[in-house]
């Protein structure tokens, strides 16, 4: 079946099964070699990239819908997930399925929610159905390398920014982050998402003065450094800090 027949079968399947004008996008960061990056994917119908995304069942909590498709299109089910914007300008989506009829599900007007996910790169396993054939991590900081969908870019811009705000005052690591790493990892994580470059002591003092690392009795060896001591997060005071929040970088 050709990708124009598959669309009009899921427009008809969806008119059944979902709320009509409400979808949900997700933007999913997640950190390698020192770079944040964006789960992307290619649609057989379109050579440009999609944030992964789905639709809101008729009897199902929008939050559940939006852990539903992590699972689904990304194989994604430990992470941090949060609710950051809604988007709903007029036109989005209509021009990308222009050579459809105007009946067709996908081509009318839709509101979307936007969640940002924070996982462990190494651990997606994205999975591609019908509409779907290719995968990618795209760097944050070289979005106009590539052809992005209707305004899924500004939906991952806008993903960035609150997760720029949110690091002043809450921790961010435990999900992009090995179970072991070295401090200098989790300061490259914070100066990756934050832009700039941090003070090596002042960092290392106020991460330490949370009380959210435990230091681990090994060291990470090779390589041209001297070994360095690893940690892993404490779970409990992690959520605490999440409570409570932190001073700003």
């Amino acid at each position: 079946m050709n990708p124009h027949q598959q669309i009009l079968e899921k427009s008809a399947e969806a008119y059944q099964l979902y709320l009509p004008h409400i979808s949900i996008d997700t933007v999913i960061f997640g950190f390698s070699e020192n770079e944040l990056k964006v789960l992307a994917i290619k649609m057989k119908f379109n050579n440009q990239w999609f944030l992964p995304g789905g639709y809101l069942k008729k009897e199902e909590h929008i939050d559940d819908a939006a852990v539903r498709i992590l699972s689904e299109r990304a194989g994604v089910t430990d992470l941090f997930l949060e609710e950051f914007s809604v988007f709903g300008k007029n036109g989005r989506s209509e021009e990308v399925f222009s050579d459809y009829d105007d009946t067709l599900w996908h081509k009318q007007r839709f509101i979307s929610i936007g969640y940002y996910a924070l996982v462990n790169y190494h651990d997606v396993s994205p999975k591609a159905d019908e509409l779907s054939n290719e995968f990618e991590w795209l760097d944050v900081n070289n979005l106009d390398e590539y052809s992005i969908t209707m305004d899924h870019k500004q939906i991952i811009l806008k993903a960035l920014l609150t997760l720029r705000e949110r690091i002043t005052y809450k921790p961010i690591g435990y999900n992009l982050l090995p179970e072991k790493f070295t401090m200098t990892e989790l300061q490259r994580l914070y100066e990756t998402i934050l832009g700039r470059t941090l003070n090596r002591g002042n960092f290392y003092r106020k991460i330490k003065n949370l009380g959210i690392l435990t230091k681990l009795d090994e060291l990470r060896t090779g390589g041209a450094h001297k070994a360095q001591d690893l940690y892993s997060f404490n779970k409990e005071n992690y959520e605490k800090a999440l409570q409570n929040g932190v001073n700003s970088w």
